[in-house]
């Protein structure tokens, strides 16, 4: 029974991967995991975690650039796939390190020796994480659509179907993360979330990082996998539409087999708009998502801004070493 409790917390932090990742290989970002903050630099990476008894505990290591790796990675698109999938690697990595402590039952005296997640357990919530987001955002919108299009001839076009569909999956988002922040659990996680981001921020604005200044700054940053989700979906919304395709089962492995090229198109719309702060797309892209992160992102108290902070001067230390050049490529 315990075993299926830890379980179940963990996939429900496996969750939010996606939303709270913020993954650019030439920039400073992060996420956060359970009781703690990871903080990445583009050949680094640091994981702060503040145990029950008040411990703060560390895990940091170098970290290899997907596009240094593989050279194909560096071509557009492509180089999106290849930072996403090292982001969702190094998440759950750090989900585990952070399990591992936050949920450590050690007593104080250390007499009993602590007991880590195994790693079956792990890849199975990663399995459970593809499995649900393919089932929550890919079928079940499809099928309502497709329903709906069969009770109302008005909306059964191919086009108004996918346009439905759009609908219903970005409401399925929204009422997940809502429903999810009323738990004392994902609060705790939201409030470190808007930690990682006001550390950002500060790092960003060129003052001294401390808490002081990292609080002075808001918990909404443009550069957040609140809103890349978004955009994924909106994306995927004008995708789907001219698919020339009505059979239900070849809709949803099509669906499936887009969703890499979707999710590289959305990295480069965001890496675009990024270099260009002031402009309309970037502005039309962010909003929607800093809206939603009122929801994703919780105000930090200063113990909370101290973990996130103790992570980024992990990080940051660690780039040192590397080498690494902190600025968009």
């Amino acid at each position: 029974m315990k075993s299926l409790r830890k379980f179940a917390r963990i996939a429900l932090h496996a969750q939010l991967m996606p939303i709270l990742e913020a993954g650019e290989e030439t920039l400073v970002g992060g996420q956060a995991v359970m009781e703690g903050v990871m903080m990445r630099a583009p050949h680094s990476y640091c994981v702060a975690v503040r145990k029950a008894n008040g411990e703060l505990v560390t895990e940091e290591a170098p970290l290899h650039r997907m596009s240094e790796k593989y050279p194909l990675l560096k071509l557009p698109v492509l180089r999106g796939l290849g930072t996403l999938a090292q982001a969702m690697q190094l998440g759950m990595k750090a989900l585990q390190f952070s399990a591992n402590a936050a949920l450590d039952e050690t007593p104080a005296d250390g007499e009993k020796k602590p007991t880590e997640i195994p790693k079956w357990m792990m890849a199975l919530n990663f399995v459970f994480m593809i499995g649900f987001f393919i089932v929550m955002y890919k079928v079940v919108p499809l099928l309502l659509a497709t329903q709906i299009g069969n009770w109302t001839p008005s909306l059964g076009g191919r086009i108004t179907i996918n346009l439905v569909e759009g609908a219903i999956r970005i409401l399925i988002f929204v009422a997940f993360l809502y429903a999810i922040s009323l738990t004392k659990d994902i609060q705790r996680v939201f409030q470190y979330h808007g930690a990682e981001h006001k550390v950002v921020f500060n790092y960003e604005s060129g003052k001294p990082v401390n808490i002081d200044n990292a609080q002075s700054f808001v918990t909404f940053h443009p550069r957040c996998g609140t809103s890349f989700m978004l955009v994924v979906m909106v994306i995927g919304i004008f995708f789907y539409a001219f698919l020339p395709v009505d059979n239900l089962y070849i809709k949803i492995l099509l669906r499936v087999a887009l969703l890499p090229l979707i999710a590289g198109l959305s990295y480069e719309l965001i890496r675009f708009g990024a270099k260009r702060q002031d402009s309309i797309l970037m502005k039309a892209m962010t909003i929607p998502g800093l809206w939603l992160q009122r929801i994703t992102t919780k105000q930090p108290d200063n113990t909370q801004a101290a973990v996130a902070i103790h992570a980024l001067e992990g990080a940051m230390n660690l780039e040192k070493q590397q080498g690494g050049e902190l600025v968009i490529a």
